[in-house]
């Protein structure tokens, strides 16, 4: 049998890896959700009610199964990591209680009234409901993110050798963390791209589906509901789009300063290089030794201007990393053995591509439906249609990957150390890992865990397959209070979809 940590490790990546497939979908259409809302509101045209009402019952699905996915990994952290929740529960649990009372409960708390006031609210006011649910998707992201990148990046803490803990001496300075303020507006534009290209693939193939049905109604239904999401979509991709090049520009760039064997693993930069290549392709024992390994494309100078923005600037390898860190660390494993501090150097460099692969579907779905549907024009295209469904999976991927990169890449370390001077607030995973759970209990959850996600996968598809096949409502209407007649009657609270 496999021992504790083995185990524990695949179960933490197999609940996280599956909750992360739904959090960027809800943090960024959320706010797509709101933006439909709004445009109703203001133009008073059912289009955009008719595709609040589609996209936010999608919506309100992934937000329920990415709630539930999500709970295990708190109770995770006291049962199989609870020597690394004794050394940083004084710093991580801030930032995981603000998010469950500053952002979770009123995200939840305004949510319910959204479902149900669509008759008990006025338009404004029911309205102002759903942008309270966007930002504090937005601000629980932040939390969380603050917590993981303080074990990223440790700041405003400090070590108690008797106690054997991280404390924190100033909140701000965790949520002032420069490694949170990149990789926030990072993971947020990411989740914008994603919720994008998922309204603008859905849109673009029922706008197709119609367009060649051509039956009554159905060329308008075409031009006047779907076109229009398809062009926000596209808009929302654009913006997104370049958000996420230039915020990944700026985490990589720090990424290079403070974790820079995670870096030179993505690239295998085996040895320090001025004017370092960037490799697209890489080949040989990435699962063993770094020096057998042969780089077969590449860009010129690349990885210096990714690290510093010059290309002619020095890069530290893999191999001198291994060298600093263990003069400076000195650390050694279960066995007595020097620890090696490079991560599994396959699954870093293959995740980092594959991250930025699958983004490429979304630009290309972009072009596309921007093309077709320009000048008011409605498409029959298939190849569009194709385009639209192969998109749908590919940011969700692409963010997946990005996760087991970022989480990886950080390996040895459950908690890395801080170069700049917090070298002894640092804790190896291995170090981190209960010490008194029985293999056979970690293992008989991790397939419980494993087969309860294996079914909320199913029921999370054929939910979200089985309402974007109905497509947006045929009829909708205004059911605000200042919208009713005298003749209507007073009706209870409603559930509206």
């Amino acid at each position: 049998m496999p021992d504790v940590l083995d185990l524990a490790r695949w179960q933490f990546a197999i609940t996280t890896v599956y909750h992360f497939v739904f959090v960027p979908l809800t943090i960024g259409l959320g706010p797509i959700v709101a933006i439909m809302q709004t445009a109703w509101v203001i133009t008073k045209k059912d289009r955009w009610l008719r595709l609040t009402k589609f996209f936010g019952k999608l919506f309100l699905i992934n937000f329920a199964i990415g709630v539930v996915t999500g709970i295990v990994q708190e109770f995770q952290f006291g049962m199989t990591w609870s020597q690394y929740s004794r050394f940083v529960g004084d710093v991580f649990g801030a930032p995981l209680a603000m998010e469950a009372l500053a952002a979770f409960f009123v995200e939840s708390t305004f949510l319910g009234l959204w479902i149900f006031g669509w008759d008990k609210l006025n338009k404004k006011l029911h309205l102002a409901v759903i942008w309270l649910v966007a930002i504090s998707t937005n601000l629980s992201a932040f939390f969380i993110l603050a917590a993981n990148s303080w074990m990223q990046h440790p700041v405003g803490v400090k070590y108690n050798a008797d106690t054997g803990r991280a404390e924190m001496t100033s909140i701000g300075d965790v949520l002032g963390n420069s490694t949170l303020w990149a990789a926030f507006p990072h993971t947020v534009t990411a989740a914008f791209l994603t919720a994008a290209t998922f309204v603008c693939g859905i849109a673009a193939w029922w706008m197709v589906r119609l367009v060649r049905r051509g039956g009554e109604g159905d060329l308008e239904t075409a031009r006047t509901v779907y076109r229009p999401a398809v062009r926000l979509g596209c808009l929302v991709m654009v913006i997104a789009g370049v958000g996420v090049f230039l915020t990944g520009d700026q985490q990589g760039k720090l990424m290079f300063e403070q974790q820079p064997m995670k870096m030179a693993s993505a690239e295998a930069l085996c040895n320090t290089e001025k004017s370092a290549d960037f490799s697209i392709l890489t080949i040989g024992n990435l699962q063993g030794n770094c020096e057998e390994t042969t780089r077969v494309l590449w860009i010129p100078g690349f990885t210096s201007f990714l690290a510093t923005g010059s290309f002619d600037s020095t890069v530290t390898g893999i191999n001198q990393v291994q060298e600093e860190y263990t003069q400076r660390y000195g650390d050694t494993d279960a066995n007595g053995d020097p620890v090696d501090y490079r991560p599994n150097l396959a699954l870093t460099y293959w995740s980092f591509r594959l991250m930025i692969g699958w983004a490429f579907f979304s630009i290309a779905l972009c072009a596309v439906a921007w093309w077709l549907t320009r000048k008011g024009r409605v498409s029959d295209s298939r190849w569009l249609s194709r385009v639209s469904l192969w998109a749908l999976p590919a940011p969700f991927l692409a963010c997946s990957f990005g996760w087991i990169f970022t989480e990886t890449g950080r390996q040895p370390w459950v908690v890395a150390p801080n170069p700049s001077g917090l070298d002894d607030v640092r804790l190896l995973t291995e170090r981190g890992v209960s010490t008194n759970v029985p293999a056979g209990m970690v293992l008989t959850s991790l397939i419980a865990f494993t087969v309860v996600y294996g079914v909320l996968a199913v029921v999370w598809y054929r939910l979200m397959h089985r309402y974007t096949i109905e497509g947006a409502p045929d009829e909708v209407h205004d059911d605000s209070p200042e919208a009713r007649t005298p003749d209507d009657a007073d009706r209870p609270l409603s559930f509206a979809y």
